[in-house]
């Protein structure tokens, strides 16, 4: 299963670690999760960004609130299971 995560980006589900709410982080979120250090940035927001998506291999700065992509993943899940 895939998650579109804004502007045309998609990755796979089970390899999503965290989806974070960029208002809950310090502006210096990157110091304060030393674990992602080591992973690639890409920004995919066009305009702000609201959601941090981390997988095993890179971290997104994506478009889309936290809670949008909860609900997709729900739905996502939801239909795999009927």
């Amino acid at each position: 299963m895939y998650l579109h995560i804004g502007e045309e980006v998609m990755v796979r589900a089970s390899k999503i670690i965290a989806i974070l709410d960029r208002r809950l982080l310090q502006s210096d979120w990157k110091e304060s999760l030393p674990e992602v250090a080591d992973k690639s940035i890409k920004n995919i927001s066009k305009h702000d960004i609201k959601s941090i998506v981390i997988t095993e291999e890179n971290i997104y700065l994506s478009p889309l609130a936290s809670t949008t992509l909860k609900k997709r993943m729900d739905t996502s899940m939801e239909e795999l299971l009927f």
